[in-house]
């Protein structure tokens, strides 16, 4: 096996099981899954990870070191607000929970729910993956900083943003309705919108 043999091996290796690991779960979803949609065979596999909670490492890496790929850059492209930017990304999991009818959850919120005691090293890559999305919401947050309370506490607000996204997803796929998201976010733009009335009323009165 080649070296680019062996990348692409493992990539599709990867590929399926974060796919299967979206749609099935990762309890649900067996190395014998990972075998039949990735098109190898158990030697394959094995020569790349011992088990199956080695290929969720390597899914999670994937997911942390692809967020901009496949998340931000797409979401923020041609929106040069900050703020806005931030609605945006939150408009992309709206888009994708109606285009799947109502199937789609944040992947690595939806394995950090259905793995209520990861082992150290699958929780530490979760922490790693929502700590990686709160400090791109929180660098939207600081370029627009100067349109908020100086006193603002920018990191807890993309905390706020982060569990509005995943609250919201969460009970739209439960009801089946994108309404309960909306409201979630609606609460946020309201909250945000207060920050920044607040910070521009305190200029005008200096």
């Amino acid at each position: 096996m080649t070296a680019n043999t062996e990348h692409e091996t493992r990539e599709r290796i990867v590929g399926a099981a974060m796919q299967l690991f979206w749609e099935k779960g990762y309890n649900a979803t067996s190395v014998a899954d990972i075998l039949k949609s990735a098109g190898i065979n158990s030697g394959s596999l094995y020569h790349f990870f011992p088990g199956k909670q080695d290929v969720l490492l390597a899914v999670l890496t994937a997911l942390h070191d692809n967020i901009w790929q496949w998340l931000l850059t797409p979401a923020w492209e041609g929106i040069p607000d900050p703020v806005e930017r931030i609605f945006k990304l939150l408009d992309r999991y709206r888009a994708s929970l109606i285009e799947t009818g109502f199937t789609y959850g944040c992947p690595i919120g939806s394995l950090a729910l259905e793995l209520h005691e990861p082992d150290p090293p699958v929780r530490e890559k979760l922490a790693q993956n929502f700590d990686n999305w709160v400090a791109a919401v929180e660098g939207c947050l600081d370029e627009a900083r100067k349109r908020f309370p100086p006193r603002t506490n920018r990191h807890e607000v993309a905390l706020f943003v982060l569990t509005t996204m995943e609250g919201g997803v969460m009970l739209a796929r439960t009801e089946h309705s994108i309404e309960p998201f909306d409201a979630c976010v609606d609460q946020l733009r309201n909250y945000l919108n207060l920050l920044m009335k607040s910070a521009k009323q305190t200029k005008s009165r200096k």
